[in-house]
């Protein structure tokens, strides 16, 4: 019996020296509960970054023509009688697509989930439109002679660099920053109409017809500033450390001028500092 006590006094003896010698397990100090918490990303302060974009513009011709064909016109016969100028020469909307490239720059405030920003972007590509037409009338006139008129017209817009100035309200929800923006924007535009008047007569409408000197007139906007508004949505993802991609769709108008309407898709690459 004093044996079989000695037996496991040593034993117990030897469970408590190996149990003082076992390492401190991370489960004991509750590690493993901590592990399950994410930080939340940083989204305050200054960025810059590089972007590409596709979109479509969509130009509005409609009317822009019409006081420089009666200034052309003043005072003539063809225009007293007929009114040229106010035909409708289906100078409508006209659309067109292109590549654009640029930049942005901006600064984030944040709380807790909420940022609020400011940010200009900068795309430069060739949007725009163009639109032409034709149109034919005869007429007799007062003068006795039957007026065989044709009047060509074009218009076009070309806008190669655009800026928008936006406010940006966002969500941070995890690595994602989705957002809203809106702003205004300007444009460096060449505009450029024209019109072009033929006008034949003669006693009948089949008969010889006499050509009188054909009349024109152009004029053109060069380098010339177009402005308007913005809005648009987007997200941004943080990759790793301040560095994030980007995916955005930005509406811009140009309210002067010419009516143009450009949408873009942008894909971009920044940098948080």
């Amino acid at each position: 019996m004093r044996g079989l006590f000695l037996v496991a006094a040593i034993w117990g003896a030897a469970s408590a020296a190996h149990a003082a010698d076992m390492p401190d397990l991370p489960v004991l100090r509750g590690a493993f509960t901590d592990g399950l918490t994410t930080s939340r990303v940083n989204w305050e302060g200054f960025y810059v970054g590089g972007q590409v974009g596709y979109g479509s513009s969509d130009a509005n011709f409609s009317g822009s023509n019409s006081a420089m064909l009666a200034s052309l016109l003043d005072h003539t016969l063809v225009e007293q009688q007929m009114g040229i100028s106010e035909w409708n020469l289906q100078l409508g909307k006209n659309s067109s697509r292109s590549v654009g490239y640029g930049v942005f720059v901006g600064y984030n405030a944040q709380w807790d989930d909420v940022v609020l920003g400011l940010e200009a972007s900068y795309l430069h590509g060739k949007y725009g439109a163009k639109s032409i037409a034709s149109q034919r009338r005869s007429m007799l006139l007062s003068d006795g002679l039957v007026h065989d008129v044709t009047v060509d017209s074009s218009a076009a817009i070309s806008i190669s660099d655009m800026a928008t100035f936006r406010g940006r309200a966002a969500y941070a929800w995890g690595c994602f920053l989705p957002y809203l923006f809106a702003g205004f924007a300007l444009g460096n535009a060449d505009i450029t109409r024209s019109v072009h008047v033929e006008d034949v007569a003669g006693p009948t409408a089949t008969g010889t017809f006499i050509s009188y000197v054909p009349l024109s007139a152009s004029e053109g906007l060069h380098n010339h500033l177009v402005y308007g508004y913005t809005l648009g949505l987007g997200v941004d993802v943080n990759l790793t450390g301040g560095l994030f991609m980007r995916a955005e769709w930005e509406y811009v108008r140009f309210v002067n001028q010419v009516d143009t309407a450009i949408n873009t898709a942008r894909l971009g690459l920044g940098y948080k500092f």
